[in-house]
C-alpha cells in the first residue's frame, strides 16, 4: 500500500496543470480498460486486403514524408502517411503473440481459395502503423507498368505492412522481411513506395511486381542520409542507384537486367539507369498530381533552394526534384503535422484563390480531378491535405529512450488539415472505441471518423470564417499534447523502473483519456458551429445573428459575368 501511495504521489507532484484532469480520467479509465486481445490477425488481414483492392484503382491517393535524425529538433526519426481513400479510418491494435512451430495464417483470396503463409514463433505488437520496437510504416501507391503486376500473388502491400510491423526489429530488417515475402509467396499489387523507419534510420522502399505468374518483385531501398528529409506522393521517386553504396542501398539482383530485358532501358543510350524511369515513368497528370505535392512540402522546407514548379506543370527538360534535400531549419513535431496541412498556399497554385475556390476560399476541388472543356483536357491541382482523407499519421521514434516510452504514433481521422493529432505510445495494450467505430454507410455520434467528418464537411459552407475556429481548438488540444509530452514520459520512465507493467498502464490511460477528451472537444466544437454559422449568418460575441454577405472579389467576378443581372436602377 505503501509503495502505491508512494508512486501515486510522485504522478501528481510530477504532471503540471493540464495534466489533472488526465489524471483523474486515468483513475476512471482503470476500470474500463477494453479486452483487445482476442482480436485476430485474420481480422485486420481481411480488412487490409479490402483497404488494398480499392486503393489499387487510384494512384494519387496517399502522402509520406521522412524525417531523418539529424533533421529534427529533438533528435526523432519520424515518417508521416496520410491515407486518402474514402473509408473509415479506424485506428487498430494487435497484441504480440507466441505460435508454435506448425502455425500458420490462412489468407482467402477471391473466389474462395484459402492459401497459407508459415507464422513465425513469436510476433510483435503493432499500435496503428507503429510497432513496439519504435519501427513505423507508410507507403504510397505509384502508378508503374501495368503489365509487371501479377495477381497470382499471393501478398499485398497492406499484408506486408502488417506483417513487416509484427516481425521487424529495425527499419533494415523490416525491408528484408518484405522483400523476402514476396520472393516466397509472390507480390499481388501496384508499384508501391514504403517509408520506413526505427529510433536511427528511415529508408524509401520502392517495389514492383514481375509479371503474371512470376513470383518475387523488382525493388530498391535507399537509406535518407542524416539531416536530410524526403518525401513521396505516388510516382516514384528514386533515380540513380548507387550499386556500391551497400551501406546505405539495398536492391534485387536483377534491378536493371531486367529492365533490359523488357525493353524499359537501353544500356547504349549512354543514359544512366534510372530506376523511377525504367518503372514508372511519368505523365503529364502524374506530375501534376503527384509531383506538385513534393515540390511544395521541399519549397515549405528549404525556400533557399529555390525550387522551380516548372518539373510539376509537365515543362519538357525541367530539373526533376531531388530524392532528398537538407531542410533550412530543423523539423519540430508540430512544424511536421504543418507540413501535411498544405494546399499550396502562398504561392501562384494557392488552392484558397480564384473563382473555384469560390467565395469563401475552400482549398477542396471535388472529385475527379480531371475535367475536359471543349475536348480540352484539365487538372485541379491535388494536395498534401485532401478531403477524402481516411487516417494519417506521425511517427516519433527516439533512440535516447526506451521502446514503450520512445515510439508514438500521433493519429488522425479525416482531413489532416482539420483533424486533431492525438499520440498513442507503442506499449498501449488498447485504443478507444471511438477510434475504431465507424460504418461508412451509418453516421454516427460515437465515431471519430463521422465527429472529424462532419466538422470539415459542414465548414465547406463557410470555409474562410470556419477554418479559424477549427484551428483554435486543433492548436490549443494538440498544444496540450505536445506541452505534456516531457512530464508524461519522465513519470513514465520512473514507473519503469520499478512497474513497468504499472507503466503500461499509466501510458495506455494517458493516451486514451487525451484521445477521449479531443473526441468530446471535437462534438462540441461541431455543434457551436452549427449554432455560430446557422442559415448563412455568423453570431457576434454576443450571440446575435450577423449577415456578412459575400468577399468583394468574388462578388465583383459575379458582376462580370452577369452585368446586369443584379444591378438596381435609378430613379
Amino acid at each position: 500500500m505503501v509503495r502505491i501511495l508512494c508512486i501515486a504521489a510522485y504522478i501528481f507532484l510530477t504532471l503540471y496543470f493540464p495534466l489533472i484532469i488526465w489524471i483523474i480520467r486515468i483513475f476512471i479509465y482503470y476500470y474500463q480498460i477494453l479486452d483487445t486481445m482476442k482480436k485476430t490477425l485474420f481480422t485486420i488481414s481481411l480488412c487490409l486486403l479490402l483497404l488494398n483492392t480499392s486503393s489499387q484503382e487510384r494512384n494519387d491517393n496517399c502522402t509520406s514524408l521522412l524525417v531523418s535524425k539529424g533533421a529534427s529538433t529533438d533528435g526523432s526519426v519520424m515518417i508521416t502517411y496520410a491515407c486518402d481513400a474514402e473509408f473509415v479510418g479506424s485506428m487498430r491494435y494487435i497484441p504480440a503473440m507466441d505460435y508454435e512451430d506448425d502455425a500458420f495464417i490462412e489468407i482467402t483470396r477471391r473466389g474462395g481459395e484459402v492459401n497459407k503463409i508459415k507464422q513465425v514463433s513469436h510476433t510483435y505488437k503493432v499500435v496503428g502503423n507503429v510497432n513496439e520496437h519504435q519501427v513505423a510504416i507508410g507507403e504510397t501507391t505509384t502508378s508503374g507498368r501495368r503489365e509487371l503486376s501479377n495477381r497470382e500473388g499471393l501478398l499485398g502491400y497492406g499484408q506486408l505492412m502488417e506483417l513487416m510491423l509484427q516481425r521487424a526489429q529495425t527499419a533494415r530488417e523490416g525491408i528484408k522481411i518484405i522483400t523476402d515475402l514476396v520472393e516466397e509467396y509472390g507480390y499481388n499489387g501496384p508499384m508501391e513506395a514504403f517509408s520506413i523507419s526505427d529510433p536511427d534510420e528511415a529508408w524509401i522502399l520502392e517495389l514492383c511486381g514481375k509479371g503474371p505468374g512470376v513470383k518475387g518483385a523488382i525493388w530498391v531501398a535507399l537509406r535518407v542520409p542524416d539531416g536530410y528529409i524526403s518525401c513521396h506522393a505516388n510516382l516514384s521517386r528514386i533515380g540513380e542507384i548507387p550499386f556500391d553504396d551497400t551501406e546505405n542501398c539495398m536492391y534485387c539482383k536483377d534491378v536493371k537486367s531486367f529492365a533490359i530485358e523488357k525493353g524499359y532501358y537501353d544500356p547504349d543510350s549512354g543514359e544512366p539507369f534510372r530506376f523511377n524511369l525504367a518503372y514508372c515513368p511519368p505523365t503529364p497528370s502524374s506530375l501534376r498530381a503527384c509531383s506538385a505535392r513534393v515540390w511544395s512540402i521541399f519549397n515549405r522546407s528549404a525556400p533557399s533552394l529555390k525550387l522551380s514548379p516548372d518539373y510539376h506543370r509537365g515543362i519538357e527538360g525541367a530539373e526533376p526534384y531531388p530524392l532528398w534535400i537538407k531542410p533550412d531549419e530543423k523539423i519540430s513535431l508540430a512544424g511536421l503535422f504543418s507540413l501535411l496541412r498544405d494546399h499550396y498556399e502562398g504561392t501562384d497554385f494557392d488552392m484558397t484563390k480564384g473563382v473555384d475556390a469560390g467565395p469563401f476560399g475552400s482549398p477542396y476541388r471535388w472529385r475527379p480531378l480531371g475535367w475536359e472543356v471543349d475536348e480540352v483536357s484539365y487538372y485541379w491541382e491535388r494536395p498534401v491535405a485532401t478531403q477524402q482523407t481516411a487516417y494519417s499519421f506521425v511517427s516519433q521514434s527516439r533512440s535516447w529512450l526506451p521502446d514503450p516510452i520512445g515510439g508514438i504514433n500521433w493519429y488522425g481521422v479525416d482531413d489532416a488539415y482539420t483533424n486533431c493529432f492525438v499520440p498513442f505510445y507503442c506499449c498501449v495494450d488498447n485504443v478507444p472505441e471511438p477510434y475504431q467505430a465507424g460504418d461508412l454507410q451509418d453516421f454516427s455520434w460515437d465515431s471519430a471518423w463521422w465527429v472529424f467528418n462532419f466538422v470539415a464537411n459542414f465548414a465547406n459552407l463557410k470555409y474562410s470564417y470556419m477554418v479559424k475556429d477549427i484551428q483554435e481548438v486543433q492548436g490549443k488540444l494538440e498544444g496540450i499534447a505536445i506541452n505534456s509530452q516531457s512530464a508524461v514520459e519522465n513519470t513514465a520512465l520512473e514507473l519503469q523502473k520499478n512497474d513497468p507493467d504499472l507503466m503500461v498502464r499509466y501510458l495506455t490511460n494517458y493516451c486514451n483519456a487525451h484521445a477521449e477528451f479531443v473526441f468530446k472537444e471535437w462534438i462540441e466544437l461541431g455543434e457551436q458551429l452549427i449554432c455560430k454559422y446557422n442559415d448563412g449568418y455568423v453570431k457576434d460575441e454576443n450571440g446575435r445573428a450577423r449577415g456578412v454577405g459575400y468577399p468583394e472579389e468574388w462578388l465583383r467576378r459575379v458582376i462580370e459575368e452577369r452585368p446586369e443581372q443584379f444591378r438596381l436602377g435609378k430613379w
